[in-house]
């Protein structure tokens, strides 16, 4: 292992991998999580509950004590909810209708209307949907404590962006067809702490040229929490704490939906649908760093969709064609590639030296973390997965299309 590699390696470890019975938020830890997995499963082999959920939703689950909690709408959007399930049957133990939406705006049959992934801390559980709604549910009861529909933005297809948290601050994000901005909420009132505009020239008055559906996330800087935000056509970084901007990066592309990953001083960002692809840059500027912070890029099977992992100093990723990919992330270099077919939309997840992935159609390949390819497992439900799956303990939490399931080894 190199040196960038052994750097890299301890800030994962400093930061912590996601402990067990702990998944607040749309890729906690970057994916990395401890625990021995189970390699192969089937609808008959190492499920320990399914439960049907009805609608139709790709937001990821989340956990918060001994409850799982999901996003869910209704196929025609109407109703927008929060769904909290038994983390040790799978029994649904809360289904609150958090919005009524009469009059839904257009979704694109690739999306859905809730496919923002909750976030969850001791007492409170966030539900974003878009601009339908965000609001704050007692993690117990389910009571509505506050809620927000006053925040615009044309999704133009539906939201997928993220909601996170920070100190105080609930951070949104909002890439439409009309605006482009990204605010702060007060966590405790649901107040507006600050909200900025992004300010870029795109070339185009065709406002699909300018959404995205990207989640931030946050690193130190000098002191100063930045908030790494992907659009359409850039990247910026915000202080986390005001929304003023710190530095920005431009790559082109519009659809930017994965969500940053750090590895060491650099983050590493998609920028799919043209441009750059996939670039590592140093977070360490101010201004336009676009000729002075890119370290690399790639862009031959980068993923449009999925966020890639990081496991020491090699960086996997699991792309829409059907492509395994192996890199160097220090230099960008290619270390394997290896066709599996199928699309993969819902980020890996990782455990134990093993990376597992999910596509769209229900095949969900392991392989083992390493400079040669190795598949361990060819899995496969009835259903595929939008929605990226979770880690809890010796469990893996998968929602597919259809259902949610607890997959350990050996069945009850």
């Amino acid at each position: 292992m190199n040196s960038f590699g052994r750097v890299t390696l301890a800030i994962v470890l400093a930061c912590g991998p996601a402990r067990a019975g702990d998944w607040s938020e749309f890729r906690t830890a970057g994916g990395v999580a401890p625990g021995n997995l189970p390699v192969e499963w089937s609808e008959s082999q190492n499920v320990r509950w399914k439960t049907a959920i009805p609608g139709r939703a790709w937001a990821s689950p989340v956990v918060l004590s001994d409850r799982i909690w999901l996003a869910n709408a209704t196929v025609d959007g109407k109703e927008l909810s929060a769904v909290a399930v038994d983390r040790g049957t799978g029994k649904i133990v809360l289904d609150v209708r958090v919005f009524e939406n009469p009059k839904p705006a257009f979704c694109h049959p690739a999306n859905s209307y809730a496919s923002c992934t909750p976030v969850a801390e001791p007492g409170r559980v966030y539900v974003h949907f878009g601009s339908a709604g965000t609001a704050c549910l007692d993690a117990k009861s389910g009571a509505i404590l506050w809620q927000r529909r006053d925040l615009p933005c044309d999704h133009w297809r539906a939201p997928g962006s993220s909601p996170i948290l920070f100190e105080d601050l609930l951070l949104l994000t909002f890439d439409g067809y009309d605006v482009q901005y990204v605010a702060a909420l007060d966590k405790k009132t649901g107040a507006t702490r600050w909200k900025t505009t992004r300010q870029y020239e795109w070339g185009s008055t065709d406002g699909d040229m300018k959404k995205a559906y990207s989640t931030p996330l946050i690193v130190e800087s000098g002191g100063r929490p930045l908030m790494i935000s992907p659009a359409a056509a850039m990247t910026q970084a915000f202080d986390a704490r005001t929304g003023e901007e710190v530095w920005r990066v431009r790559h082109g592309g519009m659809n930017a939906g994965g969500r940053p990953t750090r590895a060491g001083d650099r983050v590493i960002v998609t920028a799919p649908d043209g441009g750059d692809k996939l670039l590592a840059v140093r977070f360490d500027g101010t201004g336009d760093v676009t000729g002075s912070h890119v370290a690399w890029k790639y862009g031959k099977h980068a993923p449009k969709r999925a966020t890639p992992i990081l496991l020491g100093d090699r960086l996997y990723l699991g792309a829409d064609d059907g492509f395994l990919t192996c890199l160097d992330v220090a230099t960008g270099r290619e270390v394997w590639s290896q066709r599996v077919g199928g699309s993969f939309w819902a980020s890996p997840v990782a455990a134990g030296g093993r990376i597992y992935f999910f596509d769209q159609d229900g095949q969900m390949p392991v392989i083992a973390a390493g400079d040669e390819f190795k598949l361990l497992a060819r899995n496969r439900l009835d259903a595929g997965c939008q929605a990226t799956p979770i880690v809890i303990g010796d469990d893996l939490i998968v929602r597919t299309k259809t259902h949610i399931y607890c997959i350990g080894a050996g069945t009850p």
